[in-house]
């Protein structure tokens, strides 16, 4: 019912910033929390941020809090995450991921590489 679609990852120096996207296609309006994932080589996947769609509630892990900013535009079904002072254990296979209930994530998309050096 939703197809999610990642981008903006790529290669920056520690410190560095980038900002990632997430395009949502299909049954949009039944969503409820939109949210960032990650997953380094030989890690579990660990959750990053998500938001509400009013965009009114949000919340981060503590490993980027104050460094990372989650918002929406629901004209363009699109949920950004601006990462600002990357450091290299950012480095993951970020994924987005949607929720009708909030209570787990339903729908995922492919993932965009994120790779931090130093």
């Amino acid at each position: 019912q939703v197809q999610l679609v990642e981008s903006g990852g790529g290669l920056v120096q520690a410190g560095g910033s980038l900002k990632l996207s997430c395009t949502a296609s299909g049954r949009t309006d039944e969503l409820f929390f939109t949210a960032w994932f990650r997953q380094a080589p030989g890690k579990q996947r660990e959750f990053v941020a998500h938001i509400s769609r009013s965009g009114i509630s949000s919340e981060y892990a503590n490993s980027v809090k104050g460094r990372f900013t989650i918002f929406n535009d629901n004209a363009k079904n699109t949920v950004y995450l601006q990462m600002n002072n990357l450091k290299p254990e950012d480095t993951a296979t970020y994924y987005c991921a949607v929720t009708p209930t909030g209570a787990s994530y339903d729908y995922w998309g492919r993932g965009t590489q994120v790779t931090v050096s130093s």
